[in-house]
C-alpha cells in the first residue's frame, strides 16, 4: 500500500530513504529544506585501503565514498537506520555520535524465494564450500585464500572430499594463481543475477563468509534461508547473524544449529593472519551432522530473519504514525 519511486526529482513524496550514500547531494539538500524527513541506511565503512596497499582508483573510490556517507549521516540525515548493533558502534567510533534519532533494523529476506525447495544439485559424491561476495579483489582477496585454505584443512585434515565455487568477482590473474596452488578442486561462478543466488545455496553443502567486519552480510541471511548452514570468523555482524536473536543485550545470545562462528585467532582490524584451524573444525562439525545444521540455518531465518519484519520496521521509521 505504498508507492515508490527511485528520482528526487520525482515529486511529492513523504520520505526518502538513502540506501549508503547518493552523489546527489544538492538535491537532497534541497529535499530537506522542504521539510521532508531523510533516512540514511548505513551499513560498514570503507576500511580495507587503509590497511593494505591497493590501487589508486581503489584507494580514491573507497575515500570519496566514507566523504558522501559521513557528510549524510552529518548534515543531511533525520534519522539513521544501522544494520547492525556492531555498524553502529562502529560508524560511532570513527565518526561521533549524532544528535539525531536512529535505529538498528537486520536485514531481512524473502523466504518463498530463499528455501530450501527449489532448483539446486548438491554434488553427490563431494561437499561443495560456497564464497558469495560482491569482490574478492581491490584488498578483498584475504577471504579468497582464507576459503581455499578451509576446502584444504577440510580435504586433508579431515577427509572431506571437497570442491570450492567462488561467487564474485575475481580477476584472471588471482584465478590463474589459485588454480596453480590449491589442492582441492575451484568453480569460478563469476558475478551472476542475484536471482540465481538461491540455486547456487541449494548446490553447496556450507558457505564461508570471508568478508572482514561485515554490517549485515545479505550472503549469510540468503543462505540460512535456504537452510545452508554457515562457518565464519567471529566479526562484525557475523555472530548476529549466525545465532539465535534475543531482546537482551548481545552477550545473551545463545548459538543456534545455523551454523558455527569462531574467534579469528588475530587482529583482524591490522589484517592479521586468521587462525584457520578451529574455523575448520567447526566446519567439520557442520557437514558430519548436515540434516542438523539445514534444519537449524532455515529455523533460524524464519524466525528471526523474514522480509516481512524487516519492511514493517522500516515503514515505522519512514512513515510513524502512517
Amino acid at each position: 500500500g505504498v508507492d515508490v519511486c527511485y528520482d528526487l526529482d520525482d515529486t511529492p513524496y513523504d520520505a526518502v530513504l538513502v540506501i549508503g550514500g547518493t552523489r546527489q547531494l544538492g538535491k537532497l539538500r534541497r529535499v530537506k529544506r522542504r521539510g521532508v524527513p531523510v533516512v540514511q541506511r548505513l551499513d560498514g565503512i570503507n576500511w580495507i585501503h587503509r590497511k593494505r596497499r591497493i590501487s589508486w582508483r581503489h584507494t580514491l573510490r573507497a575515500e570519496s565514498g566514507n566523504f558522501v556517507l559521513s557528510t549524510i549521516r552529518r548534515y543531511l540525515a533525520d534519522r539513521i537506520v544501522y544494520q547492525s548493533e556492531f555498524s553502529r558502534k562502529w560508524w560511532e567510533d570513527w565518526y561521533k555520535p549524532t544528535r539525531i534519532a536512529n535505529s538498528v533494523i537486520h536485514n531481512g529476506v524473502d523466504l518463498g524465494l530463499y528455501a530450501p525447495d527449489g532448483p539446486g544439485q548438491r554434488p553427490p559424491d563431494r561437499y561443495r564450500l560456497l564464497v558469495v561476495e560482491g569482490s574478492l579483489g581491490g584488498g578483498y582477496d584475504m577471504g579468497l585464500e582464507s576459503a581455499v585454505k578451509l576446502a584444504e584443512l577440510l580435504s586433508g585434515q579431515h577427509g572431506f572430499p571437497m570442491e570450492l565455487m567462488l561467487v564474485g568477482k575475481v580477476s584472471q590473474a588471482q584465478q590463474t594463481e589459485w588454480n596453480s596452488r590449491s589442492r582441492v578442486p575451484i568453480i569460478w561462478s563469476g558475478q551472476v543475477p542475484h536471482e540465481s543466488i538461491p540455486q547456487l545455496d541449494r548446490s553447496a553443502h556450507i558457505l564461508f563468509s570471508g568478508d572482514l567486519h561485515p554490517a549485515c552480510p545479505n550472503s549469510v541471511i540468503e543462505a540460512l534461508a535456504c537452510g545452508l548452514p554457515v562457518a565464519a570468523y567471529d566479526t562484525g555482524a557475523l555472530r548476529v547473524a549466525v545465532v539465535a536473536f534475543n531482546t537482551g543485550a548481545l552477550s545473551e545470545l545463545v548459538p543456534a544449529s545455523a551454523g558455527r562462528v569462531v574467534p579469528y585467532g588475530g587482529d583482524p582490524w591490522n589484517l592479521d593472519p586468521p587462525d584457520m584451524i578451529p574455523l575448520a573444525d567447526a566446519a567439520a562439525e557442520i557437514l558430519r551432522d548436515l540434516p542438523k545444521f539445514q534444519a537449524g540455518a532455515r529455523a533460524h531465518a524464519t524466525s528471526a530473519l523474514g522480509l516481512d519484519k524487516m519492511v514493517e520496521r522500516y515503514l515505522e521509521v519512514l512513515l510513524p504514525g502512517g
